[in-house]
């Protein structure tokens, strides 16, 4: 089966240069990845999402429809 799961995230660069992403999928359970540029940084989240969802299960999502002005 396969399920898409939308996750939040959030890239930034420390002061070595080295960029940095991370996600969270419920209050204390998230992961991070790191990597020269922001995409290897956010590659390296992706895979890293991949094991922590097969350990402990998806997120709970909720879908909303807004009209944003």
């Amino acid at each position: 089966m396969t399920r898409v799961v939308h996750v939040p995230y959030a890239v930034e660069q420390d002061e070595d240069g080295a960029w940095c992403a991370s996600a969270q999928i419920r209050p204390g359970v998230g992961a991070v990845g790191d990597g020269p540029t922001p995409e290897a940084a956010v590659a390296d989240l992706r895979e890293a999402l991949e094991v922590l969802i097969a350990e402990v299960g998806p997120p709970d999502e909720l879908t909303l429809t807004l009209d944003v002005a």
